[in-house]
């Protein structure tokens, strides 16, 4: 578990015992909804799966179905997140985007450019146990072009390790070229850097490409690119600059508006509190001026969804 997480292991934690008070949370009339919020907010996922282990055990069903049949609406939907392992949590937002009519291509994007190419490896595997489908195939059928290409690319999870010193000019002056420098875009040689070459000699290769041009490469892809690429290419390359700052970005994009991206706020919320939510937090605040907590506070009038998201961000 990363050091940056907020939600860390409950120390005095006893699944048996926890299994115990989700019991009578939702035993005879009506549920206690914040004795269930509380305790699995303040355990780790790990826990969460012991947890749902013991009840199996002292009880004879499956917790996660008990829950639903008591719950409803963005709560069940919180509630499920939190109780799913995070990389069924990522394959099952990955199949939910792509099944039916239509494609939530922000979360293929948000999903493939931030992940590290193990993690990637493992959702490819889960998707494949959990839908029985190739997770390459169903993208493929529901995109195309160079977004198809790039989306592809990032599902290998091989970007090149280290830092090639003798590359970094070279790929500066090929992205320009391909954008800037020319009239068209070569979207196959920018796809072809950016999906490939490590996070840390893309870092040096931004670096030199500023000096160059005298714009930031994100500048330039804005210029140059439309649509789910240019979505992607800039996804790709905020990553490669800080995956807390791309995802301080996206949260506060999901609250902007009139109304919130609940989906939105709650996937990151889930999936990030384990893994670098105090870096996110402190992205959000050096770029908005705001504490991302109070932001939420604001923004979120659904109590269940403002008290999870006061567990994760409010230490």
């Amino acid at each position: 578990m990363s050091s940056r997480c907020s939600v860390r292991p409950f120390v005095s934690f006893n699944a048996k015992h926890d299994a115990e008070i989700l019991h009578k949370a939702m035993k005879g009339i009506g549920t206690d909804e914040d004795a269930i919020l509380m305790l699995l907010t303040s355990r780790s996922n790990d826990q969460r799966q012991q947890i749902k282990a013991a009840y199996k055990k002292a009880y004879g069903k499956d917790l996660v179905s008990a829950l639903k049949s008591e719950l409803g609406g963005l709560f069940e939907s919180l509630i499920v997140a939190l109780m799913t392992p995070a990389v069924s949590y990522d394959a099952s937002q990955l199949h939910k985007a792509l099944k039916g009519a239509g494609t939530d291509d922000d979360v293929l994007i948000e999903i493939l450019a931030s992940r590290t190419g193990e993690e990637i490896k493992d959702i490819i595997k889960v998707y494949k146990k959990e839908f029985s489908s190739k997770l390459e195939k169903d993208i493929c059928g529901d995109t195309s072009g160079h977004y198809q290409k790039l989306l592809v690319i990032l599902l290998q999870g091989s970007r090149e390790e280290g830092v090639d010193e003798e590359k970094i000019e070279k790929d500066a002056k090929d992205l320009y070229a391909a954008g800037e420098g020319k009239v068209g875009t070569d979207e196959e040689k920018i796809i072809k850097i950016l999906g490939n070459r490590s996070v840390e000699h893309l870092r040096e290769v931004f670096d030199a490409y500023k000096k160059l041009s005298g714009s930031d490469i994100e500048d330039s892809l804005e210029g140059e690119t439309t649509g789910n690429l240019e979505n992607l290419l800039l996804a790709v390359v905020k990553c490669v600059k800080s995956v807390p700052g791309f995802f301080a970005e996206c949260l506060y994009k999901s609250m902007r508006r009139a109304g919130t991206d609940d989906n939105t706020l709650m996937r990151i919320m889930v999936s990030r509190s384990e893994v670098d939510m105090l870096d996110i937090r402190a992205s959000f605040k050096k770029k908005y001026g705001a504490s991302l907590y109070s932001t939420i506070q604001v923004r979120i009038s659904l109590g269940v969804l403002w008290l999870c998201c006061s567990y994760t961000i409010h230490v």
